[in-house]
């Protein structure tokens, strides 16, 4: 299973955690976010191994276009209500995408249809009104009514105690873990002994 870990800003816990090798990291450009990564942040250089995902909430498209260019981001994260004419504006600029769909007790698999031949991943993180970062875990079993042909990425709360119930779900196309809040000393700070634990469990 592939590992994303998000939130990150910091440059010294950056250069730490890219030295674990995790498969994507996120970085969170929405301003609300107790993890924005703030106005003039300074991205260390990551290897290319190590896809940089950007987090964007309902982002005007020409700032998020600008951002992905700056950064040079390898995929970003639509996290907020964005519409899928808006979605299939990104994807015509050579974008990878991971469009999250936030999730309470039941998958919105008819929305989901409209996104499939845009998006390269879903993301289902918990229903919350702060689009995510909320550490709270939904009804995982649920995912086993999933039965579109899209890779996924599980996020919400996850916990290294949780790896072993995601592993036992047995879902063919869960392909990622998106970890953050509970790998945390405090807001954007991982911490990097949890990362490293996890990474050799999964």
């Amino acid at each position: 299973m592939l590992l994303k870990v998000c939130g990150m800003r910091d440059e010294a816990n950056i250069k730490g955690l890219i030295a674990l090798t995790p498969d994507f990291i996120g970085f969170i450009f929405y301003p609300k976010s107790k993890r924005f990564v703030g106005k003039n942040f300074i991205m260390p250089l990551v290897p290319i191994s190590i896809k940089k995902v950007g987090v964007f909430v309902n982002e005007a498209l020409p700032n998020l276009l600008s951002l992905v260019k700056k950064y040079e981001l390898d995929f970003v994260q639509l996290h907020g209500n964005e519409t899928v004419e808006y979605v299939n504006e990104v994807k015509m600029n050579g974008i990878k995408i991971l469009k999250v769909f936030s999730v309470s007790d039941v998958l919105p698999i008819q929305s989901m249809k409209k996104y499939l031949s845009l998006v390269d991943y879903f993301l289902f993180d918990t229903k919350t009104p702060e689009y995510g970062g909320s550490g709270r875990k939904f009804d995982w079993s649920i995912l086993k009514q999933y039965d579109l042909n899209k890779p996924f990425f599980l996020s919400g709360g996850v916990a290294l105690s949780d790896v072993d119930d995601i592993q036992d779900l047995n879902l063919k196309n869960l392909i990622a873990i998106d970890v953050n809040s509970k790998f945390e000393n405090s807001p954007g700070n991982k911490n990097l002994a949890l990362v490293k634990e996890l990474k050799v469990k999964i």
